[in-house]
């Protein structure tokens, strides 16, 4: 589960950064709309897909916190990929509480 939500995690967060390091000033500079369209719906389903492998992971592997962190942690650039390093050092583990 952690290598899934790992995964999926930096996916969403190069998306998020391919949207506003490419996609936006393409938009806004160079007039075209198109490529933050595609990035746009990209980067939506890959959030709401992280999110709900967060509500998975509550509760079978990982402690309420986790989603609690995940979630901020998708909201804020670059968030996923420091909540990527708690999440494989064990923060989250349910063991660990």
């Amino acid at each position: 589960m952690k290598r899934l939500v790992s995964f999926v995690s930096y996916l969403e967060g190069f998306s998020a950064l391919f949207l506003f390091a490419i996609a936006m000033p393409v938009k806004y500079i160079g007039g075209d709309p198109e490529l933050v369209s595609l990035v746009g719906a990209i980067h939506g389903g890959l959030f709401v897909a992280f999110i709900a492998l967060l509500f998975v992971g509550v509760g079978r592997q990982w402690n309420m916190t986790a989603l609690i962190h995940g979630f901020i942690a998708a909201v804020v650039p670059a968030g996923p990929f420091l909540f990527d390093g708690l999440l494989i050092s064990g923060e989250y583990d349910l063991d660990s509480n």
